[in-house]
Formats: C-alpha cells, sequence, structure tokens
C-alpha cells in the first residue's frame, strides 16, 4: 500500500496539471437571444501543454451543457455537428465556432449558463470550461401571416409563417423576422432585420414568390427596407428617407412590389452590396 499511495496521487494530480497547461473559454457575440434565433458559442482552446492537441477526429470531442433556473438542465441532442478535424500547436489559441440554438429547447425566457467539455483522447482527460451566462427574451409579435411554400408537382403547398417581432436588446429597440412553420413548432430562422424607433408600425407583404417585403422607420426621417425568402435569408437591405413624400410599400400593375415615395440611399450596409446590385423590382421608386 505504501507504494500505491504516490501512484494515486500522481493520478489525481494530473487533472489540474492538464487544465493548467490547456485551457477552454467559451465567448457569445452578444447575451440576449429570442427563441429560435441563432447562438453560436465560440469555443476558445489555450494550448501551453508543450505538444500538438488533436482535436476534432469524430463528433465527440466537443460537448454542451445548457442549464436553467433551478439547476434545470434544457433537454438537447447530441448531435451538435463538432466534427472536423484541426491541431492546436503548443502556445496556441485556437477559437472554433459552434451554433447551438438549433440542438436544445430554448424555448422559456430566461437565465440560461452554457458549459462546454473537451475531450482530449490522447491523454485520455476531459476539460470543463466555465460557464458562461445568456438570457433568452420574450419578444412582442406585431404582425404575421401564413403563407406557402411550393411543393413537388402534384402535392400541396407547405405552409409556413412569417411573424414580426420587436424586442429591446442592450437598451434599443428591434425589429426581429421570424420564420416558422403553420403551428409554429418548427422555427426555419430568427434574426433581427435592425434598429428601429418605438412608433414604427412596419408595412408587409408577401410576393408571388413567397418573399415577405417589409419597410419600417428607423429615425426620424430614415426608413428600412428589406426582402426575406421563405427559408428566412435576408435578400435585400436598403436604406431610404423621407423627403417631400413618404416611403410605402406598393404593387405596380404585374404584382412586383416596389417603394414609392422617399428617396433611396446608399449604404456600406445595403445588401445586395452597392456594387452588386442591380436594377430590379426592389430598387425602384415611384411616385406616390
Amino acid at each position: 500500500m505504501k507504494f500505491l499511495l504516490p501512484l494515486a496521487g500522481c493520478c489525481f494530480a494530473l487533472a489540474p496539471l492538464v487544465s493548467a497547461q490547456v485551457s477552454v473559454e467559451l465567448a457569445l457575440d452578444q447575451d440576449q437571444f429570442l427563441p429560435g434565433e441563432s447562438l453560436e458559442v465560440g469555443v476558445r482552446i489555450t494550448n501551453f501543454s508543450g505538444q500538438t492537441l488533436h482535436l476534432g477526429k469524430d463528433n465527440d470531442w466537443l460537448r454542451f451543457t445548457i442549464e436553467g433556473r433551478d439547476n434545470y438542465i434544457v433537454p438537447g441532442s447530441d448531435d451538435v455537428p463538432v466534427q472536423g478535424e484541426f491541431d492546436v500547436e503548443s502556445s496556441t489559441v485556437v477559437t472554433r465556432r459552434v451554433e447551438v440554438a438549433a440542438y436544445f429547447a430554448l424555448t422559456r425566457p430566461g437565465r440560461y449558463l452554457v458549459t462546454a467539455t473537451v475531450k482530449l483522447k490522447q491523454w485520455d482527460k476531459e476539460l470543463l470550461s466555465k460557464p458562461k451566462a445568456f438570457d433568452i427574451i420574450a419578444g412582442t409579435k406585431l404582425w404575421e401571416q401564413d403563407f406557402g411554400v411550393p411543393n413537388a408537382a402534384g402535392q400541396p403547398p407547405e405552409v409556413r409563417k412569417y411573424a414580426l417581432q420587436q424586442a429591446i436588446h442592450l437598451k434599443q429597440l428591434k425589429l426581429y423576422a421570424r420564420v416558422s412553420d403553420q403551428s409554429e413548432s418548427r422555427v426555419f430562422r430568427v434574426f433581427p432585420i435592425g434598429p428601429m424607433i418605438s412608433f414604427s408600425k412596419p408595412e408587409c407583404q408577401i410576393d408571388k414568390s413567397s418573399n415577405l417585403h417589409v419597410l419600417y422607420q428607423t429615425g426620424a426621417k430614415s426608413f428600412n427596407y428589406s426582402v426575406i425568402n421563405s427559408d428566412g435569408r435576408l435578400l435585400v437591405r436598403q436604406t431610404y428617407e423621407y423627403t417631400d413624400t413618404r416611403p410605402v410599400l406598393r404593387v405596380d400593375r404585374e404584382g412586383r412590389i416596389l417603394i414609392g415615395g422617399g428617396a433611396r440611399r446608399g449604404s456600406s450596409n445595403d445588401l445586395p452590396p452597392p456594387s452588386e446590385a442591380s436594377s430590379t423590382n426592389h430598387a425602384e421608386t415611384s411616385k406616390p
């Protein structure tokens, strides 16, 4: 027994030794999210072990745990895609960014803690990060509309739902777009369109291709015009200004949706970028 004690002591001492040489930290781009909004976690691995770490060969090298109030463990999936081999050389730092919102049931507003466990197979050890806090906040629904997405020939269209929500993020009021199935049990995407002023009343129209056109006020004389497709991808983002007339959404004789009134103001924030923009109906302006 006298000979076994030092060996046991070495085994217990190895874990803190490894954690001192290799550390795992988590980072978030923001600390407030709407239910269904993308939640990308940055996993920062710092290596001062003197050896190169080989990670990502399989899908179990990295695991996430999300905990809510009263030690409630948020139900999640083991299928978070983290596979992809990479090396972390000694005296270097590598960050891997992983989208986790789609794999955890983050539907209830409240405070949450996310933790990551990194498995070092070459040493048969696991490292645990410190928890990173974030909040799920409840937005206010301003507008919603069911719409159809064409299916294969002979099949009825799939019914989805557009919704606009507003929420305060970092003391700033923002407008969010949400695309879900008709029952709202499956969310395809939630994302912020941009900041808005409190008295803005967004105008919404759905075109023949099932794209959502949104025009809303962002300042005393400025307006944001955005076009979103049925998968929740932002296709167009433009800025208009109130001149002698106010910008409004209009439908022409061919059923195209365009901006009537106001004046277009080019911006580096435009989508497509100014150099790529073509003369489509999205960029047209007509007199009211």
